[in-house]
């Protein structure tokens, strides 16, 4: 018999394990602006390691919030975009932004 997981019956749970953790609604806000090199989201994110930003893209995309384009030249190009799924959290951004602000933190 299988073993069910709260994360298979939750919603909120599996939502989180998607975009939780420090980086990833950041990825999410700056992508949100425009499609975005990896050297432009390591400018937009000072403070992230270039291992850990290649670990939430990686996160990311499998979660299919965001398409990963390689273009075939050299030096290789490689873009990032959100896809229709990554967009449906803008607006949940904007709210948390805005609750952010008005919240005394």
């Amino acid at each position: 018999m299988k073993k069910v997981t709260i994360a298979e019956h939750c919603p909120i749970l599996s939502s989180i394990q998607m975009i939780g953790g420090k980086w990833k609604l950041l990825v999410i806000y700056y992508l949100s602006q425009k499609t975005k090199r990896f050297s432009d989201l390591r400018r937009d994110l000072p403070e992230i390691t270039t291992k850990m930003l290649t670990q939430q893209l990686r996160e990311l995309e499998a979660d299919k919030l965001l398409t990963r384009t390689v273009f075939p030249v050299v030096p290789p190009k490689v873009e990032y975009t959100l896809t229709a799924k990554g967009l449906e959290l803008i607006p949940i951004i904007d709210m948390l932004q805005k609750w952010g602000n008005s919240s005394s933190l």
